[in-house]
């Protein structure tokens, strides 16, 4: 045996000491020298003796998914990131930047900027293939959008993109607008996640007209047995309030006029975006807010002749419970 070999074993030798030195070191707490053990539940690895946290905010490499057997637990393997029904391939195909650089930052030439575009040519040719995914692409790409204008949260657009692409397997769309649809579902989906939008809000966003949205709506409902209840008054109290600056007082006045204009009977036939105005509107008075008709129709976007009229059955419904 030569003294490079020699020498080589023994380097490897004090390597592995020094590693299970190291090992062994990380297993006990360096203030009591107890056992270690990890709380994958909190992320934290604490001494059993004493209770120091070693360590805390620790990466759980594991799945966010749980499965119960074997055959669960082959179908939800996968790599990657999670798929989203917001995209139209799901999410799972490669998706070329637009910047014009390196991973380290630097601009990239002039022949390598040509290639790249080349690229994102057929990358984009390869990711819709055929006419149906073209479809889910704009339509998606329109929920997106006009989601964004509105403020609905992402779990909206997962269910109006659920929504849409049942629509399409169902053959719905023969006769109607890509943009019409995707309205209708978007629509849809925030009236059953409890966040409602008027239809004049969504028919300012959107590049349909309002009749057309509302027919199509009511055809999507229909066709696929979706179960949306009436759009209840309160629901759109908060975001008035907040876009009128008002205290929480407002809000909560607002919600006891509404209230008992149920158990009145008066919210029955009445437009839920004019009762919710109008409940904004008398509360803002009775707690000293100034606010104006005017400011308060701007903001529900409907006519202060409406706001009038039930503010006024409002305050008679008020008056006749309160009554002895």
């Amino acid at each position: 045996m030569t003294d490079t070999t020699i020498r080589r074993h023994t380097s490897e030798r004090e390597e592995a000491r020094e590693r299970d030195e190291g090992e062994s070191e990380a297993l006990v707490c360096p203030e009591c020298g107890g056992n270690l053990a990890s709380d994958a539940e909190h992320g934290e690895t604490v001494c059993e003796e004493c209770g120091l946290v070693v360590e805390e905010d620790e990466i759980d490499p594991g799945p966010e998914w749980r499965a119960f057997d074997a055959s669960e637990k082959d179908e939800k393997s996968r790599v990657g990131a999670p798929t989203t029904n917001m995209m139209h391939d799901k999410g799972l195909s490669t998706n070329i930047g637009w910047q014009d650089k390196d991973a380290y930052g630097n601009s990239l030439s002039s022949r390598q900027r040509e290639k790249m575009q080349r690229l994102r040519t057929w990358n984009e040719r390869f990711r819709t293939r055929d006419s149906k995914e073209r479809n889910l692409k704009q339509a998606l790409g329109e929920i997106d959008r006009m989601a964004s204008a509105l403020g609905l949260p992402e779990s909206v657009r997962e269910t109006a993109s659920v929504i849409y692409r049942r629509a399409l397997d169902e053959d719905l769309l023969p006769g109607r607008s890509i943009e019409g649809v995707a309205t209708s579902a978007l629509y849809a989906a925030a009236r059953q996640a409890g966040t409602p939008r008027s239809l004049d809000e969504i028919a300012a966003v959107s590049r349909v007209g309002k009749d057309e949205i509302a027919r199509t709506y009511r055809y999507v409902v229909r066709e696929l047995s979706l179960e949306i209840q009436p759009a209840d008054p309160e629901s759109y109290v908060p975001r008035f309030v907040s876009d009128l600056d008002l205290p929480d007082e407002v809000e909560r006045r607002a919600r006891q006029l509404l209230g008992t204009a149920k158990e009145q009977g008066v919210h029955s036939g009445k437009s839920p975006v004019g009762l919710a105005a109008a409940a904004v509107y008398a509360a803002s008075l009775l707690a000293n807010e100034k606010v104006t008709q005017s400011e308060v129709s701007e903001v529900a976007n409907i006519s202060e002749v409406t706001i009038r009229n039930r503010y006024h059955e409002l305050l008679e419904a008020e008056e006749e419970f309160t009554a002895p």
